[in-house]
C-alpha cells in the first residue's frame, strides 16, 4: 500500500507538521515489513515565508497561496501510484478564503482520501462552514479526535455518522526517568510547573502568573517554566508584544526568581524529558473553541498531571480522574487547585498514573494501526466520490506569476509607463493610467497572493496618485523623468482609471492607512464626476464606484452617481443602436469590454435590469465580433470597426484583451453562467499566443508583455500598459477559478449582503 499525506511538515515549525510526520512514521513502521520506505510520500504545505530544506520523503511542495501549485500536486498524487491520500486540514494552512483553495485539488483528486480535521468550529462564517462541508462530502472517511467533535459534524455540518472515524491524538512513545530528568535540569528540589507550545494572546499564560503569588508563599519552591516560541502568525503582525507583555507582567510581580521564559521550539526527544521533569502540566487557555491540542495529548503521553481551563479537548480528555480543570480567566481558582494538589502528593501521583494509563493507549503505533485499518477499508470499498466537472480554465497553463518586470519598471517616483523591450525608457517619464492600472494590480496581488513585494509597490503608485491630483479635484496624467508637470489636466479616460483604482483600495484596502488615504483623494475627485463626457471615462468612473460602494454601501451621494453615470451609457447604447449594431457609438474602437463591464457591475449593485439587459446585450455583440473563430481576435487600433464598414486586425493591444477577461468574470459573477469562464479563458490565451497572429505576447525571459501586434508582427517593446494589463488578466482568471469553487460550495457573492440591505428594500 502506498500512501500519499498532504500537510505541513518537518522542518517547518508547526504543530501540524509534527502530527503529519508522526503519523506517517508511525503507519510506516506499523507495516515496516511489507512496506517499502519509497511507498511513503509527502506533500508539504508551504507559505513563502522562509525556504525549508525537507527531507528525502517529502517529493512535492504546495506554496499555500499559489493556486496552480494544488492542481499540480493533484496531478503528481494521481500519477504517483498512491493507494490513499491522508489530508491534515486545518483552515490557516490552505489559501483563499477559509481555505478554499483545498477544494480544487481534492476536485482533481482521483484516488480515495481520508481527512484528518485538526479544527471544528462551534460557530463558523458561512465560507468556513460551505468549505468544510465540501471536504466532508467528497472525503472517503473524516477523522476526528474526540466525541464532540463527532457532535458538531452531525449536528452542525450535517456530515453521515458512517464517515466519521473517532481516533485519538497519537502521542510519542518516549519515556525518560522521571529523577534523572529533574536532575539533568537542575530542578531537584523544585516543585516544576510547565506549558510548552507556541506562545500567543490565546495561551492564557499569564493568568498564570496571576496565580503564582499565592502558591508561592505556600510552595516557595515552585519554578513555572514557560517553552515555546512565538507563534509565526504573532510574530508577523504583532512582534513579540506578548512576551514582552509576560516579561513586564513577570518583573511587576516579583516573579523573576519562580518563572522562567524559554524561547526556544525543541525536538520531540527534548520536549518529553521536560514533559517528564515536570510535576504539574498546565494549559491555561483563553477560549473554549480548541477541539484538539497536541501538547495535551502529549503531556497525557508522559504521565503529565495537567491542569487546565475547560476549552473542548480538555473538558473530554481530563475526565476520569486524568486532570484538573479551572474556569477561564481564574487565577483565583487556579491557585487553589495548584496548591491542593501540590499539598496532596498522593493525589498528585493519583493523577499521573492515570494520565500515563491513557498515553500509553494513544501511542503513535497505536494509532498509526487503526489508520491503517482505515486506509485499508477506503481501498476496498467501490469509489463514493461524487466527481464534478472541472471548468474550463486550466491554471496549469498559466506561466509562474511574477511582478520582476514591474520591479524593473519602477522607482521611487513611480511605474515608468514606456520601455525599450524589457529595458524601462526613461525618457518617456511615467503617467497617471499606468500608476493607476500598477495601484490596482498590486492590490489584488496582495488580496490573492499576500505578496510582500506588492505591498511595498501600494505607497509609491498611491503617492504619485495624490501628486497628480490638482486642487479642484481633477489629475494631472504626465510626468517627466526629471518630476516636472507635463500636462495641466489628464483626459477624462485617465481620472475614470484612477477612480477605479481609489475605488478598489478602499473596497480592499490592506490596512486603515491605505484606505483613509484612497478616500480622501476619491472624495476630493467626487465632484468631477458629473462632468465626465467620454464614455470610457465614465464606464472606469463606474466600475470605481462599485468597488469603493462595497466598503460604503449606504452612501446615498455615491449611489445617486452611479445611477446617474450609469443611465448616461444606456443612452448612449439607445441612441447608437440598430437591430444590427447594439453598441454605444457608431465604432467598436479600443478598450471596448470596459463598457458592458461597467454596466454589470452597476447592474450588480443597483440590481437594474435595464441596466443588467444593455450590460449583456452589448457583451455579446462584442463577442460576437471577437469570439466568433474560438479565439479572441481584437477590434484593431489600425482603423477600427466603423459601423456598416469593415473591422480593422492589427495594432490589437493587450488592455483590450484584459477589458475581455474582466467583462466575462464579471458575466459569470452576475449570471453565474459557466460558459463565460469558457470565454473568459479564452480571451485570456490572447496573451499566449492563440490570437490571430498565433504567437504569444508574454515574454518567458523578461516576465513582461509585448505592446502588441502589427500586420508586420509583434511589437516587442514591454510597457508598463501592456505589462499590467497581463498580470491583471492573469489574477483574474486566478479570481474566476476560485469563484467557481465559491460558488459550487454555496458561499455567498458579497455584495449579496449589500443587495439585500439597501436595494431591495
Amino acid at each position: 500500500m502506498k500512501l500519499a499525506y498532504i500537510g505541513t511538515y518537518p522542518p517547518r515549525e508547526c504543530g501540524i507538521g509534527t502530527f503529519t510526520y508522526n503519523l506517517a512514521n508511525s503507519m510506516r513502521i506499523s507495516t515496516a515489513k511489507a512496506v517499502r520506505e519509497n511507498e511513503i510520500l509527502i506533500v508539504a504545505m508551504d507559505n513563502n515565508i522562509q525556504k525549508h530544506k525537507y527531507p528525502s520523503e517529502v517529493k512535492h511542495t504546495i506554496q499555500q497561496e499559489n493556486q496552480t501549485d494544488y492542481l499540480a500536486a493533484a496531478d503528481f498524487i494521481n500519477l504517483s501510484g498512491a493507494d490513499v491520500c491522508i489530508l491534515q486540514h486545518e483552515f490557516g494552512i490552505f489559501g483563499g478564503a477559509s481555505g478554499i483553495y483545498i477544494l480544487p485539488f481534492l476536485h482533481r483528486l482521483e484516488i480515495p482520501f481520508i481527512v484528518t480535521l485538526h479544527t471544528i468550529l462551534e460557530k463558523p462564517s458561512y465560507s468556513e462552514k460551505a468549505v468544510l462541508k465540501q471536504i466532508c462530502a467528497m472525503a472517503n472517511a473524516v477523522v476526528v479526535m474526540n466525541e464532540k467533535a463527532v457532535r458538531f459534524l452531525t449536528t452542525i455540518y450535517e456530515v453521515s455518522q458512517n464517515k466519521i472515524e473517532l481516533i485519538e491524538h497519537g502521542v510519542p512513545d518516549i519515556h525518560f526517568d522521571k529523577k534523572q530528568s529533574r536532575k539533568e535540569f537542575r530542578v531537584q528540589q523544585k516543585k516544576l510547573l510547565l506549558t510548552f507550545g507556541f506562545i500567543g494572546r490565546n495561551k492564557g499564560i499569564e493568568v498564570v502568573l496571576k496565580a503564582l503569588p499565592a502558591v508561592i508563599a505556600k510552595h516557595p519552591q515552585v519554578l513555572y517554566m514557560i517553552l515555546g516560541k512565538t507563534h509565526p502568525n504573532v510574530l508577523r503582525h504583532s512582534g513579540e508584544e506578548y512576551r514582552n507583555y509576560l516579561q513586564l507582567l513577570i518583573k511587576d510581580l516579583k516573579l523573576e526568581d519562580h518563572v522562567l521564559l524559554l524561547n526556544e521550539f525543541i525536538g520531540e526527544e527534548e520536549l518529553f524529558k521536560y514533559l517528564s521533569a515536570c510535576d504539574i502540566y498546565l494549559t491555561p487557555y483563553l477560549h473554549e473553541a480548541q477541539i484538539s491540542s497536541g501538547t495535551l495529548s502529549y503531556a497525557m503521553g508522559a504521565g503529565c498531571a495537567v491542569v487546565s481551563t475547560p476549552y473542548w479537548h480538555a473538558a473530554d480528555l481530563l475526565t476520569r480522574d486524568r486532570g484538573r480543570l479551572f474556569d477561564f480567566n481564574d487565577h483565583e481558582q487556579l491557585a487553589s487547585t495548584l496548591n491542593q494538589l501540590l499539598d496532596s502528593p498522593e493525589t498528585l501521583n493519583k493523577i499521573q498514573a492515570n494520565a500515563f494509563e491513557y498515553g500509553q493507549k494513544v501511542t503513535w503505533p497505536r494509532i498509526g494501526k487503526k489508520y491503517l485499518k482505515l486506509c485499508k477499508k477506503q481501498i476496498k470499498l467501490p469509489e463514493m466520490r461524487l466527481k464534478k466537472k472541472e471548468p474550463a480554465l486550466d491554471l496549469l497553463l498559466l506561466p509562474p506569476f511574477s511582478l520582476m518586470h514591474i520591479k524593473r519598471l519602477t522607482d521611487d517616483t513611480g511605474i515608468i509607463q514606456h520601455a525599450k523591450y524589457g529595458i524601462p525608457n526613461l525618457k518617456e517619464g511615467y503617467c497617471l493610467d499606468d500608476n493607476a492600472r500598477a495601484l490596482l494590480m498590486v492590490l489584488m496581488t496582495y488580496k490573492q497572493k499576500k505578496d510582500r513585494t506588492a505591498l511595498e509597490f501600494m505607497p509609491v503608485y498611491l503617492s504619485y496618485i495624490h501628486y497628480m491630483q490638482n486642487k479642484d479635484g481633477t489629475f494631472r496624467n504626465f510626468l517627466s523623468f526629471s518630476r516636472n508637470f507635463l500636462d495641466e489636466v489628464g483626459s477624462e479616460d485617465s481620472f475614470g482609471r484612477t477612480i477605479w483604482a481609489l475605488g478598489y483600495l478602499i473596497g480592499y484596502a490592506p490596512n486603515d492607512a491605505y484606505y483613509q488615504t484612497g478616500k480622501i483623494i476619491f472624495q476630493e475627485a467626487v465632484p468631477n464626476f458629473h462632468k465626465i463626457r467620454s464614455i470610457r471615462g465614465i464606464a472606469n468612473t463606474i466600475i470605481g464606484i462599485c468597488y469603493f460602494l462595497k466598503a460604503n454601501p449606504s452612501d446615498e451621494n455615491i449611489i445617486s452617481l452611479l445611477q446617474n453615470l450609469s443611465y448616461k451609457l444606456v443612452t448612449h447604447y439607445t441612441e447608437n443602436k440598430s437591430p444590427n449594431w447594439q453598441w454605444f457609438e457608431g465604432l467598436l474602437a479600443y478598450d471596448n469590454g470596459i463598457l458592458p463591464l461597467a454596466l454589470l457591475h452597476s447592474a450588480q449593485i443597483l440590481q437594474d435590469d435595464e441596466i443588467k439587459k444593455v450590460g449583456i446585450s452589448t457583451m455579446d455583440f462584442l463577442t460576437e465580433h471577437t469570439l466568433k473563430i474560438g479565439t479572441l481576435s481584437i477590434i484593431g487600433n489600425q482603423k477600427w470597426f466603423m459601423k456598416d464598414g469593415e473591422r480593422s486586425y492589427f495594432a490589437q493591444q493587450p488592455i483590450d484583451a484584459m477589458a475581455m477577461v474582466l467583462m466575462f468574470y464579471q458575466a459569470y459573477n452576475v449570471t453565474l453562467n459557466k460558459n463565460y469562464l469558457d470565454k473568459l479563458f479564452k480571451s485570456y490565451k490572447w496573451f499566449l499566443g492563440e490570437n490571430d497572429l498565433r504567437i504569444s505576447l508574454f515574454d518567458f525571459e523578461t516576465n513582461g508583455c509585448c505592446d502588441g501586434f502589427d500586420d508586420f508582427g509583434l511589437n516587442r517593446n514591454q510597457g508598463a500598459e501592456s505589462s499590467l494589463a497581463y498580470l491583471i488578466s492573469h489574477l483574474t482568471v486566478l479570481k474566476a477559478y476560485e469563484k467557481y469553487y465559491e460558488t459550487a460550495a454555496g458561499i455567498p457573492k458579497p455584495m449579496q449582503i449589500v443587495q439585500q440591505k439597501y436595494f431591495q428594500a
